[in-house]
């Protein structure tokens, strides 16, 4: 069943948000995925939090400042504060007073696990997912929660992980 929201989601967006999207049954690329506990060592709610948002945030439409549910859409930090809640972590609802909070450990881009945060300069996060390049988030304005595949112009320039 998740597979199939998870697919119906996938057709929303590609349907009403215009972004690169990745396959819901795509198998990961050559992704230098790191196991969160192990290598940071200690509980991960990344995948939790992840878990989440695309099983229920996935072709709700982006509204700056949003914080959801569905029917009101959300921003990418308001995503983040719901996802992160649901697996049982408050965070801020701004980019600016995530990157000061004492819960984001930064680690490097190319290690980010499944559920890291990636920042776009200091005003934009989404989240890491399995797929090469692809984050999952609410990507701005006229546009549907989804996945969206980096490009030339658009790549992360931190990752976090969250505890």
């Amino acid at each position: 069943m998740r597979r199939l929201l998870i697919l119906a989601a996938v057709l929303a967006a590609l349907l009403g948000a215009g972004a690169t999207a990745a396959p819901a049954m795509a198998t990961p690329a050559a992704h230098a995925a790191v196991s969160a506990p192990a290598a940071y060592g200690g509980s991960w709610a990344g995948d939790t939090a992840l878990d989440w948002a695309e099983a229920h945030a996935a072709g709700c439409w982006y509204s700056w400042a949003g914080a959801g549910p569905c029917s009101r859409g959300y921003d990418c930090s308001g995503l983040v504060v719901a996802a992160f809640a649901h697996a049982g972590i408050a965070l801020p609802h701004s980019t600016y007073a995530m990157l000061s909070s004492p819960r984001l450990h930064r680690i490097p881009v190319a290690g980010a696990p499944r559920g890291a945060l990636l920042f776009y300069g200091s005003g934009h996060v989404e989240f890491n997912t399995v797929w090469y390049h692809t984050s999952f988030g609410a990507h701005s304005t006229g546009q549907r929660v989804g996945w969206i595949t980096w490009g030339w112009g658009w790549q992360p320039t931190m990752a976090f992980i969250v505890r």
